[in-house]
């Protein structure tokens, strides 16, 4: 699992601080994000939305807060975690496991045992941050709440979705039409039955850059062969 962490802090007054924890899709990125923010820096209430590096919208797994306490320039806030010269992630090392109450003790490599626990780690979080959003509904389902005939359908799914930390989409399909321009290069003695038509449709691609966008289906339709230069 990578990890990514960024540390947000101010030099002078103490503040009220929130560590918010992201995993990303286990199945192809897996990474765990942990981002420390304050009050100082204008953050918006509510959760930090972040992009993964791989361009995923990550999972929220928790929200933790913590105060810092005030800093100045003379305070070195930078700690370091030395390796100790005895460490090493390849050793072999065996452990005690038990699956449905029967004990095995298989025998992995330590950088392979760190990865199992972190993974332990991200679940742990989300149990716990599962387990906050079903109370929060909990409280919700109440003759004041949600069960209050007065209380507008609009306003329960926008409960649902800030407590899920959910953002609802619609897919909107779309068509466009593009003109692209460009320079192709050809061997000398293929200039005579190079057919330019032919080479476009085969290695043109249309393709986007943004993570929420995808193009289905593209097709070249018309090529206007310039001079040779």
């Amino acid at each position: 699992m990578s990890v990514l962490a960024c540390i947000i802090l101010v030099m002078t007054n103490e503040l009220v601080s929130s560590k918010y924890t992201f995993a990303c899709d286990p199945d192809e990125c897996d990474c765990l994000i942990e981002v420390t923010s304050s009050d100082g820096f204008g953050f918006p209430s509510g959760v930090v939305e972040i992009t993964c590096p791989c361009g995923r919208k990550p999972t929220l797994l928790s929200v933790q807060h913590a105060t810092i306490p005030p800093m100045n320039e003379r305070n070195n806030m930078e700690t370091t975690t030395e390796v100790p010269m005895t460490y090493d992630a390849n050793v072999l090392v065996t452990y005690k496991d038990i699956i449905d109450g029967v004990a095995t003790y298989p025998t992995i490599k330590v950088n392979d045992l760190e990865w199992k626990l972190d993974r332990i780690k991200s679940l742990e979080n989300q149990l716990s941050n599962s387990n906050s959003q079903i109370g929060k509904i909990i409280d919700n389902l109440t003759v004041e709440g949600w069960y209050n005939p007065n209380t507008d359908k609009d306003e329960v799914l926008r409960d649902l979705c800030e407590i899920l930390g959910h953002t609802p989409q619609a897919e909107m399909s779309w068509t466009a039409t593009l003109t692209v321009s460009g320079t192709t290069l050809v061997n000398l003695d293929e200039v005579e039955d190079f057919d330019i038509r032919y080479h476009i449709g085969d290695n043109l691609s249309v393709d986007s850059n943004d993570y929420d966008t995808k193009v289905d289906s593209w097709d070249v339709d018309y090529v206007d062969s310039q001079e040779w230069n």
